[in-house]
C-alpha cells in the first residue's frame, strides 16, 4: 500500500465514523428529549435508572465517544487514538457476545424476573406517577392491557387499556412481537457486529500502514 492507499483508507475510516457520530448525536438528543418529557416513566421499581431515556443517552454517548476517537485517529493519523478506537470496539463486541450468551443461558430466569418486576409495578400504578406513566405509555403503544390481560388490574383496567375485554397482555404481546421479528432482529445484530469488525479491521490496517509509511520515510 502506498501513500494514495493510506489516504483512501484514512478518509474511508473518517467518513465511516463521522456517520456514526451523527447517529450517536441523534440517539443522544432523542434520549435527552425523553428524559425531559418523562413520557415513559419507570417500569421496574428495583431498577429506577432503567428507563428508555437513560438507555438512549448511554448508547448515544458511547457511540459518539467511539466514533470521535475513530474520526480523530484516522484524520490525524494518530496511532494512540486508533488503538483506543480499536480496543473500545473490541470491548463492545465482546460485551455484546457475552450478553447474548447470558440471555440465551438464563432466558427462563430472566422471564421470571421480568414477570415479577411487572407484577410489582402494577401494584404501584396508583401510588407512583412514574410507574403510571410507564404503564400508560406501554399499553397505549402496544394496544395491550396488564401483564397477561385485564384480570391483572384489581378494580378494573385503567383508561390506557383498549376497550376490548379479550385484549392480550403486554408481556405476552411483547414476547410475540419479539419472536415474530426474531429474524430481522438477528440480521440487524449480525450487521452491527460485521460493521464493528470492519471498523476494527480498518483501524488496525491504518495503524500498521502508518508504521510502514513512517519507516519508509525514515521517521
Amino acid at each position: 500500500m502506498g501513500m494514495s492507499s493510506l489516504k483512501l483508507l484514512k478518509y474511508v475510516l473518517f467518513f465511516f465514523n463521522l456517520l456514526f457520530w451523527i447517529c450517536g448525536c441523534c440517539i443522544l438528543g432523542f434520549g435527552i428529549y425523553l428524559l425531559i418529557h418523562n413520557n415513559f416513566g419507570v417500569l421496574f421499581h428495583n431498577l429506577p435508572s432503567l428507563t428508555l431515556g437513560n438507555v438512549f443517552v448511554i448508547v448515544g454517548s458511547i457511540i459518539m465517544v467511539v466514533a470521535f476517537l475513530g474520526c480523530m485517529g484516522s484524520i490525524k493519523e494518530n496511532k494512540c487514538l486508533l488503538m483506543s478506537f480499536f480496543i473500545l470496539l473490541l470491548i463492545i463486541l465482546l460485551a455484546e457476545v457475552t450478553l447474548a450468551i447470558l440471555l440465551f443461558v438464563y432466558e427462563q430466569k430472566l422471564n421470571e424476573y421480568v414477570a415479577k418486576g411487572l407484577t410489582d409495578s402494577i401494584h404501584r400504578y396508583h401510588s407512583d406517577n412514574s410507574t403510571k406513566a410507564a404503564w400508560d405509555s406501554i399499553q397505549s403503544f402496544l394496544q395491550c392491557c396488564g401483564i397477561n390481560g385485564t384480570s391483572d388490574w384489581t378494580g378494573g383496567p385503567p383508561a390506557s387499556c383498549p376497550s376490548d375485554p379479550n385484549v392480550e397482555g403486554c408481556y405476552a404481546k411483547a414476547r410475540l412481537w419479539f419472536h415474530s421479528n426474531f429474524l430481522y432482529i438477528g440480521i440487524i445484530t449480525i450487521c452491527v457486529c460485521v460493521i464493528e469488525v470492519l471498523g476494527m479491521s480498518f483501524a488496525l490496517t491504518l495503524n500498521c500502514q502508518i508504521d510502514k509509511t513512517s519507516q519508509s520515510i525514515g521517521l
